[in-house]
């Protein structure tokens, strides 16, 4: 059943239908989930659909379980690319023209990696570096994306996909973001969520996440971030209630929200204001929001609205109460409950040695009623 799958999604590629080609692949992988061949080749559709993150996964997946396969370098190599994830695309790819020395591609392609590398270096603000693989042993608490493997695709995938694509999916954890000058806090909200079952990876763009509970469908976060990260600097750790991830910007630049968007990035000028250090309220439709500039603009308004009849007589005797001392308020409540809401006084020396009677409105008359 896998190799009529699988023979369906060539016929697909081949007729730029590239999501059913995916959704092919992913039902084979389905079945066959070691075949590092379906892997690769639904990588190289996933390119094809610009979905970059997904082909790193996959090709990733493929290396892992074919470390000799030149085109999953390949793939991935492409992939990083179109991130502008130049570091991890050399590496790959240098990998790659090892294991497939006559392959011109190769070479064409890691030159380019090294051109775009150059250019970077020149971007980068005096106090950030540039850091390679070989230089840099990574942290225990993080790992480098190259060695990410994928999280099966078809865990998010049911065998009935129709060729219209995948309905979307809420989200099993609820995320959200707040950032510094020199940092973006990612916050995932899992609960009781062992550490051993718990892999965050970081990329020069890219954070991956992962959550595999035996016996329940594997978590999946990755996202192509705003902005570029350190990945060395990069550290994460496992709460009772949830996973907090610090990303290390490489530039001091402000992110309007966690995904990349392909907006100009504005960089953040220090402030002289006592709030220079408050970081942003973190919001999960990543929108962030001045709470303390909101509500003294509400308070404003309040204080500004004009009120007529009942809702502006309301307003002024609750101003009264407000702003009355402890006798003026019993006073107030003293009166107003003995004489059935008829009488409102504020002088305690008056109302407070004996009963209030009421005292009804012109043309009126206060009637007792009987229990």
């Amino acid at each position: 059943m896998a190799s009529d799958l699988v023979t369906k999604a060539k016929e697909a590629f081949i007729d730029d239908h590239f999501e059913v080609a995916v959704d092919l692949y992913s039902q084979a992988i389905a079945i066959t989930s070691n075949n590092a061949e379906l892997f690769a080749d639904r990588a190289q559709a996933n390119i094809k659909l610009r979905n970059f993150t997904e082909a790193v996964a996959d090709a990733n997946k493929a290396i892992e379980l074919d470390p000799s396969m030149a085109k999953a370098c390949m793939r991935k190599g492409l992939a990083c690319m179109k991130l502008e994830e130049y570091q991890t695309a050399k590496a790959t790819l240098e990998t790659g023209a090892s294991l497939a020395p006559g392959e011109s591609r190769f070479t064409r392609l890691i030159k380019e990696c090294d051109e775009h590398i150059e250019k970077e270096a020149e971007k980068l603000p005096k106090h950030a570096t540039v850091e390679t693989t070989e230089s840099v042993v990574p942290p225990t608490e993080s790992k480098s994306l190259d060695n990410v493997a994928a999280v099966p695709k078809e865990t998010q995938l049911a065998f009935n996909l129709s060729y219209e694509g995948t309905p979307a999916v809420k989200p099993k954890y609820r995320h959200e973001f707040y950032q510094k000058p020199e940092e973006a806090v990612v916050t995932i909200f899992a609960k009781g969520i062992p550490a051993e079952n718990v892999s965050v990876d970081f990329g020069e763009q890219i954070l991956s996440v992962s959550i595999d509970i035996p016996g329940e469908a594997a978590y999946s976060f990755q996202p192509r971030l705003f902005g570029k990260i350190i990945p060395q600097k990069c550290k994460y750790e496992v709460m009772s209630t949830k996973i907090e991830i610090r990303l290390a910007k490489a530039e001091s630049i402000h992110w309007t929200c966690l995904k990349y968007t392909g907006e100009t990035a504005v960089v953040q000028r220090p402030s002289v204001s006592s709030d220079s250090h408050k970081p942003s309220y973190p919001s999960s439709n990543m929108i962030c929001k001045d709470w303390d500039k909101l509500e003294v603009q509400m308070k404003k308004e309040e204080k500004e609205e004009k009120l007529e009849g009942d809702a502006a007589l309301n307003k002024f005797f609750r101003d009264i109460y407000k702003d009355g001392d402890d006798d003026a308020r019993r006073a107030m409540m003293k009166s107003f409950v003995e004489s059935n809401g008829t009488v409102l006084s504020t002088n305690w020396n008056e109302v407070g040695t004996k009963k209030v009677e009421g005292s009804p409105p012109d043309g009126m008359e206060l009637k007792q009623w009987e229990h």
